[in-house]
């Protein structure tokens, strides 16, 4: 069906985030919809899929006898029954029940009224046989890593039958296999006439995929359902910015590398199958932890910050053994923090105020008789709202009304105000933006110029190169190389990768 959201306008408060913007949909196309966090992007979506009511404008879907005819949807139940299929960049999944059971539930099988396993769990196992997954359809959800939980949401997208198919950042916790054999189910629903919508900041698969793309800058649509092949890279990132667009060009810094390292690991395992990881980090150096999705990067983090145990070797902060049992333990003791890759469920409470968000990790600091007041939070996120560059309404605005980069940023802010010496930052800009993922790469190596000791996780290799001072490259829980880096990306690159396939052919 031919599907047009036309002149749409949503205003939340302080913030217009839908400006008259035009989405048209055709039938067999892949259409890319992008744009800068905070473009209005995900409003978009909501609004076309029931979660929001838009505040102007109207949406048109192709009636019976193949003429347009004006829709609304009261809620997400209305938007499905029409044939709107959509993946949300947040996770809708039930972590107590099974992969099969959030599969099936927007249409459950049942039998004589009653719930039909066997066909709940059929009807899973095409779904994921789709995308080329195997997975215990009997497995609780919460049980799953983050990547497998997203090809459990996409699944659940694929178990209704939908002709219009919208993709909100859909291979941001996908390693690049699983991205590619998305994609091919993606051509494949295009070939059999469905409409896709691929919201993605990465631009190499929407021009690998996309056939036609909107673009929205500041809540308004600046290309309208354009042929893909007219433009390039550049173009589109131009038309997301409002200007042309630079990227980020280091020189190799200087590193004082005979001071005392910030942080030390000699020899260290842990409980959940890292051994012999040796790696050191000095004041004011970038180091980056490179690996596939899987090779036990984040878990290392986890058990550098306490959140799982370390059973050998030794963990040294400044000289001095340290032992941690906990984020706050991490924080108070030795001044050490960590910006999460999972910001929706770790990083930030997306139902409680920006203020709120950014001072928790200060509480004690500006505590007087034991309470803290608001004046007090709210002067914090001021101080940090320029630096960061946060778009935000006001300090009172709700953390979950933001965009992801923006969340991005309340998540970093909380450990700049509790003034740490060593940051573990793990995957900054993945769902983010062109311009903000600059912005997050200048604002990461003035950090690193302040003296503060970085711990950088990344899965883009761009980005590793772009920002490391050095690269440790692991794989299967261990340290398989390190190397100096001289930010050129052919060069590094290829070492890098021959580190990572000399390792999984031995």
């Amino acid at each position: 069906m031919t599907f047009i959201a036309e002149k749409l306008i949503k205003v939340f408060p302080g913030v217009r985030a839908l400006d008259q913007a035009t989405l048209r949909l055709e039938p067999g196309t892949v259409h890319a919809l992008l744009g800068e966090n905070g473009a209005g992007k995900s409003t978009l979506i909501k609004v076309v899929t029931g979660v929001y009511q838009p505040d102007g404008g109207r949406l048109l879907s192709t009636a019976g006898d193949g003429t347009l005819a004006e829709v609304s949807f009261s809620g997400p139940l209305d938007a499905q029954r029409a044939g709107i299929g959509v993946v949300h960049q947040e996770r809708n999944l039930v972590p107590a029940f099974s992969v099969a059971e959030n599969i099936a539930l927007q249409a459950v099988p049942k039998r004589r009224g009653f719930v039909d396993h066997h066909a709940m769990r059929d009807l899973a196992r095409r779904c994921l046989e789709r995308l080329d997954v195997q997975l215990d359809v009997d497995r609780l959800v919460g049980e799953l890593s983050v990547a497998q939980m997203q090809l459990v949401e996409i699944a659940k997208a694929l178990a209704v039958d939908s002709t219009v198919l919208l993709l909100d950042e859909p291979t941001a916790s996908l390693t690049a296999d699983e991205s590619d054999r998305l994609y091919d189910v993606v051509r494949s629903l295009r070939d059999q006439g469905q409409s896709v919508v691929l919201v993605s900041h990465k631009l190499e698969e929407v021009f690998a995929v996309a056939d036609t793309v909107t673009v929205l800058r500041d809540g308004r649509s600046v290309a309208e359902a354009q042929p893909l092949a007219n433009y390039s890279r550049d173009d589109v990132v131009t038309l997301m910015v409002g200007r042309a667009h630079a990227d980020l060009h280091l020189e190799t810094r200087k590193i004082d590398n005979q001071s005392q390292p910030a942080l030390e690991l000699d020899d260290v395992s842990t409980s959940l199958g890292h051994h012999g990881i040796s790696l050191h980090v000095q004041p004011g150096e970038i180091l980056g932890l490179y690996g596939l999705v899987g090779a036990g990067r984040s878990e290392l983090a986890r058990a550098i910050l306490g959140l799982d145990a370390i059973t050998g070797g030794a963990l040294r902060i400044h000289g001095a053994p340290a032992h941690i049992g906990s984020v706050s333990q991490a924080l108070q003791r030795y001044r050490l923090g960590y910006v999460t890759e999972n910001r929706k469920e770790e990083g930030v409470f997306l139902d409680q105020t920006i203020a709120r968000n950014v001072s928790v990790t200060v509480w004690r600091r500006l505590a007087r008789a034991g309470l803290v007041r608001n004046k007090d939070e709210r002067v914090l996120v001021d101080r940090y709202r320029d630096q960061l560059g946060m778009r935000i309404s006001s300090p009172l605005q709700l953390a979950g009304q933001l965009s992801g980069g923006n969340q991005q940023k309340v998540s970093l802010a909380k450990w700049l105000a509790a003034d740490c010496q060593i940051l573990v930052i793990d995957e900054p800009t993945v769902g983010i933006d062109v311009r903000t993922k600059a912005a997050f790469h200048e604002l990461i190596v003035g950090l690193a110029d302040s003296g503060i000791a970085i711990l950088l996780i990344s899965s883009d290799l761009p980005e590793m190169i772009t920002l490391a001072d050095r690269i440790a490259v692991m794989s299967e829980y261990r340290i398989v190389g390190e190397l100096d880096n001289d930010h050129r990306y052919e060069h590094t690159a290829h070492k890098v990768i021959r580190m990572i396939h000399a390792e999984v052919a031995s």
